[in-house]
């Protein structure tokens, strides 16, 4: 297939999946595409745009007075005074044209070696802006993983970071997408730049800016109307969204939105997770700097979805993402194929793709966290805090039940209008698909998760009196009114919407499964009665793997909330984790390998409708499995190069030993992620003979000391 050319330039890492153009169904679903985000007001006002370049304006010159200032302060020469300058530069959802009305703006003022960040930024700087009438809600946040100050300039919302170059004098046509513009940077500044950097490197790697614009507002619309758009809670940011769509324009440089949508869905719901996405391939540089590389970097194994940045140094722009928040995301991902397909054949339109998820009754067990303060600005202060912490109740969750409990956040809070000074926030709470509920595993204990978490939230290093937490189940049934439209409890479920009806089919389907479940307990339960003729010792029998009868003690009686069996009652398909774990780069890691992957792997895991249990049974491939064959080898972009030998050395020099590793062996897993422990709890293992039955963990689901959600 011949390279993909335009004015030269080849774009991506792979040929593309196709160069067909648009056809005449594809130019009338996208009219009705742009017409519909337009109604649906995802585009701001002219005089909007026209107040964002004046703001801009005058945030430039208010940098340009603070660097003159701090340089006069500092006793430089006149010659320096005179020079003296700082710059602003934007990113983000503005940068790449994609921003809606109200959206903030993320900015970045680069300036000289004698403007500090904690001193002068942080300093003057922020005095200066406190002192302005037309600048409200200054919230400096010094401390985070990149710096900002967040304010309002004549009531529009800007993020302000900051970069300290190596420079006395910042010139007017600074180019800051050189990389020698990072050399001697510190490490802060160099996060700071990474915004700029990747939001122009995405415009500069996509083959048509308008089609990728209004694809990615299609997407950001969707990602938010089915609340997995929160880098925060452990899905995907802006950015992520942002270097997807610009691989699915890669893969597809001639098709207009209508197109790159629907080839969106599909591809990602056949993605190998965790081969990484990349829009170019991994610079090394030679400034020394940490890029991604699970090959080197233990703590890179542990990304589940990477999604890496394609500017110097490239990071994983997606390291929040949990296994629950992934399961999630490929079940929205199948969810849009299958609309997408639908809408081929006219039995969906655009507001079948864009229904709202319905959370709150999507699971009859949920984790409710209200939050308190004593003013505004110490629940604005102490909401940032315990958001950026949510993610660790997930993961915690997730590792101390060994993934059988899975979580839901909902990527909002939700404020009670009788209960000034008070928001709180929602996790749904699911068994895990294909694990039974047997003997002794009724129920999951968490208090001693939520326990730890709240120990931690606590320890927030600005935390005054005032500032409180707590944690509850709660049931579907009893969740408080102010988390619908307009506080008003719905009377029935939403029928006649797409998710709906998969709900019904997935009922009629569990229902069916429940009678033959019902019929071999029967039978078994006969065959267990004539081989049980004990006496009552506080035991009961239990048949064993093997056939044989075991002593299992009887379940104490407690009051305890327990977590359905049933997986969801949400819309959303949930493939198994594991089948999108299997990848040649976990191969690599984990065996030595560099193979290329055979064109049979790819039609297996490309096919148009894979299986969800058994990804290793072939299925029929679509017209398009040919075209999709060179995305099997994004992971081996990263290690073709290598020798036998260096893979060796490299192989033994990184491979921790198993106690370090996933509960599954696999060296992607989800769980030495950041604030959480280095090692994890282990499950125990699997028993290798029948006739050793090994004991299961005791986790039972019970919030008798936690606080009631009534009468607060």
């Amino acid at each position: 297939m011949a390279s993909v050319q335009q004015n030269g330039q080849r774009f991506g890492i792979t040929e593309p999946i196709s160069l067909g153009g648009p056809s005449e169904l594809d130019v009338i679903k996208t009219r009705e595409l742009e017409k519909y985000l337009q109604d649906v007001g995802l585009y701001e006002s002219n005089e909007e745009a026209v107040k964002r370049e004046e703001v801009l304006g005058i945030l430039d010159q208010i940098v340009k007075t603070w660097i003159k200032t701090i340089s006069r302060a500092k006793g430089l020469n006149d010659q320096l005074l005179h020079e003296a300058n700082a710059k602003i530069f934007t990113f983000g959802s503005y940068r790449l044209g994609v921003h809606g009305p109200g959206a903030d703006i993320d900015t970045l003022c680069v300036g000289p070696r004698h403007a500090t960040r904690e001193g002068d930024f942080f300093g003057e700087l922020q005095r200066m802006l406190s002192e302005m009438p037309e600048v409200t809600e200054l919230h400096p946040v010094p401390d985070a993983h990149v710096p900002l100050m967040g304010f309002k300039l004549n009531g529009v919302s800007i993020d302000l970071l900051y970069a300290q170059l190596p420079l006395w004098v910042i010139p007017e046509d600074l180019d800051i997408s050189q990389d020698a513009i990072l050399q001697n940077a510190d490490e802060q500044t160099v996060r700071s730049l990474n915004g700029c950097r990747v939001t122009d490197q995405i415009l500069r790697l996509v083959p048509n800016i308008q089609n990728f614009r209004t694809t990615l507002r299609c997407m950001r619309f969707w990602a938010k109307r089915r609340g997995v758009y929160s880098n925060v809670s452990g899905f995907l940011g802006g950015i992520n969204w942002a270097l997807l769509v610009a691989r699915i324009c890669q893969l597809y440089p001639n098709a207009l939105p209508n197109m790159l949508a629907s080839r969106f869905f599909r591809v990602y719901n056949q993605w190998r997770w965790p081969n990484p996405v990349l829009l170019c391939s991994m610079d090394e540089g030679s400034l020394g700097l940490q890029v991604w590389d699970p090959r080197r970097n233990p703590k890179d194994r542990s990304h589940i979805m990477p999604i890496i940045t394609p500017a110097y140094p490239g990071m994983n722009s997606s390291y929040n993402v949990s296994a629950s928040t992934l399961r999630i995301m490929t079940g929205e991902f199948q969810r849009g194929k299958e609309i997408c397909e639908a809408m081929e054949t006219n039995k969906a339109d655009w507001d079948t793709l864009f229904e709202p998820f319905a959370f709150f009754e999507a699971y009859k067990n949920y984790l409710q966290i209200d939050i308190s303060a004593a003013n505004v600005d110490d629940l604005r202060k102490w909401k940032g805090w315990v958001e950026s912490r949510l993610r660790q109740l997930t993961l915690k969750i997730e590792r101390h039940t060994y993934d059988k409990l899975q979580c839901h956040p909902h990527p909002h809070d939700f404020q009670d209008s009788s209960r000034p000074l008070h928001c709180s926030y929602f996790m749904g709470l699911q068994r895990k698909q294909g694990v039974p509920a047997a003997e002794g595993e009724q129920q999951f204990d968490i208090r001693r998760t939520v326990e730890e978490f709240k120990h931690t939230v606590n320890g927030y290093m600005l935390w005054i009196p005032g500032m409180e937490i707590s944690v509850s189940h709660i049931k579907r049934r009893s969740l408080p009114n102010f988390v619908y439209p307009g506080g008003i409890r719905p009377s029935h479920t939403s029928k006649g919407t797409w998710d709906s009806k998969r709900r019904s089919e997935h009922r009629n389907s569990s229902t069916s499964s429940a009678t033959v479940s019902h019929t071999t307990t029967t039978e078994m339960s006969s065959e267990s009665k004539a081989g049980s003729n004990s006496p009552g010792d506080g035991k009961k029998r239990k048949w064993g793997h093997d056939g044989s009868l075991t002593d299992q003690p009887r379940p104490s009686k407690h009051v305890a909330v327990s977590v359905p069996v049933e997986n969801s009652e949400g819309g959303s398909p949930n493939p198994s984790v594991g089948s999108i774990c299997s990848s040649p780069m976990k191969d690599y890691c984990t065996n030595g390998k560099s193979d290329h992957i055979s064109k049979d792997q790819v039609d297996n895991v490309f096919s148009k409708d894979p299986p969800i249990e058994k990804i290793a049974t072939p299925q029929a491939p679509s017209q398009e499995t040919e075209e999709l064959e060179e995305i099997g080898d994004f992971g081996n972009q990263m290690i073709q190069q290598i020798t036998p030998k260096d893979a060796i050395s490299m192989v033994t020099a990184t491979i921790p030993p198993l106690e370090a590793t996933a509960l599954n062996g696999s060296l992607f897993s989800n769980e030495a992620v950041e604030e959480l422990e280095v090692l994890p709890m282990r499950q125990p293992e699997a028993a290798h003979r029948a006739s050793v039955q090994q004991p299961k963990p005791i986790i039972k689901l019970s919030f008798t000391s936690l606080g009631k959600t009534n009468g607060k």
